[in-house]
């Protein structure tokens, strides 16, 4: 599909949704090292289950607000009080299991950074630094096992799926589609 602006993108881009466009161009594929960020997208991923990117994207900055600016240590404090400001804010997805997941894995993810002195080196030693370039996929030997290291060290929300999802939104997995403007083409050296 021809966009207004003359580029192609990849099919799964809303061309009525400038957030989404934004996100597709500017944020999608490309590799993220900052632990901050890593956090704040494993937790949009994990709300996302069940849903569309889409609908977890147009609610990021309410999702932002609502925890602390995905500041770790604050949501690793969460309490029932927390549990309950989160269920009643209609800006998110009140998802009472997703929410009560978000603290928990937020205290694996802080045990992850001790191990390895951040999730960043955690997540991008499965791939010894490289970007994946693959297309088509939902799942992969490479999601299969980060997914089962995080459930083994008491992650939820983590299945294969939503793991590959979050790779590819990280950059660990670069997936843009054929004919897309930013399309990796291995042999052109782009």
């Amino acid at each position: 599909m021809q966009w207004s602006d003359g580029k192609i993108r990849c099919r799964w881009a809303n061309p009525n949704n400038e957030t989404y466009i934004h996100y597709h161009d500017e944020e999608w594929g490309v590799p993220v090292y900052d632990d901050r960020k890593l956090f704040e997208m494993l937790i949009l991923e994990s709300f996302q289950a069940g849903l569309s990117w889409e609908c977890v994207l147009n609610k990021q900055e309410a999702f932002r607000e609502a925890f602390d600016g995905f500041d770790l240590e604050k949501v690793c404090a969460y309490t029932e009080q927390d549990f309950e400001r989160l269920q009643e804010n209609p800006g998110i997805i009140r998802n009472k299991r997703k929410i009560r997941a978000t603290a928990a894995n937020a205290k694996v993810f802080r045990e992850i950074r001790q191990e390895y002195g951040s999730f960043s080196d955690y997540l991008w030693h499965w791939t010894d630094g490289k970007v994946i370039y693959e297309k088509g996929l939902a799942s992969s030997e490479l999601s299969d096992r980060v997914s089962k290291d995080l459930k083994k060290r008491g992650m939820t929300f983590v299945g294969t799926t939503i793991i590959y999802a979050y790779l590819q939104a990280v950059g660990v997995i670069y997936s843009h589609e054929d004919g897309c403007f930013l399309e990796h083409r291995e042999d052109s050296g782009k």
